[in-house]
């Protein structure tokens, strides 16, 4: 299979520090990718510049066919996007943050409205769906975001930490929501997480990054096999020479970066 994400040699600087570092990988169209590492790695700052939130300092990009640097409204119509911060806005209902994505997405109306009981169906949102956002939990708003994300049909789905914060239960729910799609549409999933276990047990392949470099790529039994180790958890031990950091992130008004990723108006 082609590759939907191709990127060569990727760097971002702020002032003096390197926050990516000459980074190059693949992946794969309808596979799931992950980005394993600790906060403050370089994950984010990745994603951002695959969505066009920021540009590179150097190196090159290539998102199913287009640059997110020169064609950044053929790429935003390429993805969706579920941010590590909450980006939903609370003061609507479940049903009309959908209708106003679609909106932006110039979704068609009647083909939105099919799509939205198919995404509210998805994620069992249903009977939810008339009430307001700021009532409903962390688990919920996660599951809104993801069929917010999908509701225009993208080739891609990017989850930035999308299960940071929830309970184990909710976790698992989510990850089944996600495979499930791979699985059922194709869609290409790509993830950031510096959770161990969920890289090994979703992620068809994996890049471990640290300190803004890539430090190693396969799927969980090729960097086992690299590394000599029998889980994921020791192959990064020895490939980092450090356990996972789980410091806490701080917290990115992401619906202001949404905002200004759509000029604030309808396209």
């Amino acid at each position: 299979m082609a590759n939907i994400i191709e990127v060569k040699n990727l760097t971002k600087e702020f002032g003096e520090f390197t926050a990516v570092k000459d980074v190059s990988f693949s992946v794969e169209e309808g596979g799931i990718f992950a980005f394993l590492g600790p906060n403050g790695a370089g994950k984010s700052t990745t994603i951002k510049m695959l969505t066009t939130l920021l540009h590179p300092t150097s190196g090159t990009m290539v998102i199913n066919g287009n640059d997110p640097v020169t064609e950044p409204d053929l790429v935003r119509h390429s993805f969706g996007i579920v941010f590590q911060d909450p980006s939903l806005d609370e003061d609507l209902t479940a049903l009309e943050n959908l209708e106003l994505h679609g909106v932006l997405y110039s979704v068609p109306k009647d083909t939105l409205k099919k799509r939205i009981v198919e995404m509210l169906e998805l994620v069992e949102l249903t009977d939810r769906q008339n009430d307001f956002v700021r009532d409903f939990s962390g688990g919920m708003k996660r599951r809104l975001e993801i069929a917010r994300g999908l509701l225009h049909h993208p080739k891609i789905i990017f989850l930035d930490e999308p299960t940071l914060g929830l309970d184990p239960q909710t976790r698992n729910a989510l990850w089944s929501y996600v495979q499930k799609l791979n699985a059922d549409e194709g869609i290409t999933v790509f993830f950031t997480t510096h959770y161990m276990e969920e890289a090994d047990r979703v992620a068809k392949n994996i890049a471990i990054i640290d300190h803004g470099v890539i430090i190693a790529q396969g799927s969980s039994v090729e960097l086992q096999r690299e590394t000599d180790t029998t889980t994921l958890e020791e192959a990064f031990l020895k490939l980092t020479g450090s356990a996972i950091r789980d410091e806490t992130s701080g917290s990115i008004d992401h619906m202001r970066q949404a905002r200004r990723m759509w000029g604030g108006g309808r396209r």
